[in-house]
């Protein structure tokens, strides 16, 4: 489990993001920081019995900084307000499908999956689904998936009004081949992140997403 000093150090920082205010509470994000770092990796361990892929990971591997690339953005605010670590073969740069977890209170959630990938491994996804579209629906529509997830998710950013260019519209995958990301979450409370059950709902989320990950992982690495 997650600390209420790291979550009440993450809402103070929504309320006084610059960065005289973080200069002087340093020692709480690297405290916080340290303590996501520990979470991280203790998932890592556990989790790398079933998927050997990310056994080698550190969570140093995985962890994004917290200070934004605020170049070409409206927003100039100099740190998120979030931890974040993505986790899979190659850690955090890697464009491959994997493991997710946000920290961010009020907004946290586990899950993963492959978020928009090049037009090139997009390609190949699709062609893939199109191909073995009843591996693809018996991972997704499974009973475990949907009682975790419920659905990959749909969002209006991650899906195309129509289907790609290549495809019929009356494709029997054509819902999936719209998508421009593969992705699924498990919205978690500020009480589940403080809860002795974090861990183990967490590993659950990652192992039910495990067959999804190895399906879209194929697709780009053959």
């Amino acid at each position: 489990m997650l600390q209420a000093s790291s979550i009440k150090f993450l809402k103070k920082l929504k309320k006084n993001n610059d960065k005289s205010w973080f200069d002087i509470h340093r020692k709480q994000y690297e405290y916080a920081k340290e303590e996501f770092a520990q979470f991280v990796q203790l998932l890592i361990d556990k989790h790398s019995i079933n998927d050997k892929s990310i056994a080698a990971l550190k969570a140093k591997e995985c962890m994004f900084r917290i200070n934004r690339d605020v170049r070409f953005a409206k927003d100039k605010s100099p740190y998120k307000t979030n931890l974040g670590a993505s986790i899979n073969k190659g850690g955090k740069k890697s464009m491959l499908a994997g493991y997710y977890f946000h920290f961010e209170p009020g907004h946290s959630f586990a899950g993963g999956g492959m978020y928009m990938p090049l037009p090139d491994d997009l390609r190949k996804v699709r062609q893939e689904i199109d191909y073995n579209l009843d591996v693809f629906k018996k991972i997704t529509g499974s009973k475990k998936f949907k009682s975790v997830y419920g659905a990959l998710d749909r969002s209006e950013e991650y899906t195309l009004s129509r289907v790609p260019k290549g495809y019929e519209a009356d494709n029997p995958a054509a819902e999936y081949l719209k998508l421009k990301s593969f992705i699924a979450f498990v919205p978690l409370t500020d009480a589940d992140l403080t809860s002795k059950t974090l861990v183990k709902k967490t590993l659950n989320a990652f192992e039910t997403l495990q067959p999804l990950l190895n399906f879209l992982n194929a697709a780009v690495e053959e």
